[in-house]
């Protein structure tokens, strides 16, 4: 992990401003996070890298999409789609689609090349996991965004449930508690 994070630095990760501070801290934090949860290599890789060409939230990046073959080359094939992935999703498109899915699959729409696709398992779990640990490592650093974000995050985690592993939701659920909504009585 240590050559990888050299190489995210070298690409200048830590020259980029994040909401609060710099983007390479930002994404050493995630990683963390999947750390924690036991997540496997990749899927943590993918953390480390997963703003690497921007996302729908933080436009700027740190690498032109004409330069994927090299970042596959630094984190592995597998990290590296997953990281595209991540990176290409229009959230506007695919996160409503959780709360209404039950056993409707995902149509992921990439915001690059606006191609629709259905979201396999295989995907969605990785892609799921890394969301919540992104947005988490947000809601630990700042208490404004927590605030501001914090019902809303916490009702799409609650869709993205099946795709996680009990470590991320109870993490969500532990940081987000005061946005859960009460169950009414019949």
């Amino acid at each position: 992990m240590d050559r990888q994070f050299e190489q995210l630095r070298a690409l200048g990760a830590g020259d980029f401003q994040h909401l609060n501070g710099s983007l390479i801290a930002h994404l050493k934090e995630t990683e963390s996070i999947l750390a924690s949860w036991g997540a496997d290599e990749t899927l943590r890789v993918a953390g480390l890298y997963h703003a690497a060409y921007g996302t729908a939230g933080f436009q700027e990046n740190m690498v032109s999409l004409t330069r994927r073959s090299e970042i596959a080359m630094i984190i592995g094939e597998a990290a590296e789609a997953l990281v595209y992935l991540y990176c290409s999703c229009d959230r506007d498109s695919v996160f409503p689609q959780f709360s209404c899915s039950q056993d409707k699959p995902i149509v992921f729409k990439d915001r690059f090349t606006g191609t629709r696709f259905p979201l396999t398992d295989e995907q969605a779990k990785p892609f799921c996991e890394l969301t919540v640990a992104n947005e988490l490592e947000l809601v630990y650093a700042s208490e404004s965004f927590k605030q501001q974000y914090g019902a809303e995050l916490f009702s799409l985690f609650e869709a993205m449930t099946p795709n996680l592993s009990d470590k991320a939701t109870a993490a969500y659920r532990a940081a987000l508690a005061e946005f859960a909504v009460p169950l009414q009585p019949d």
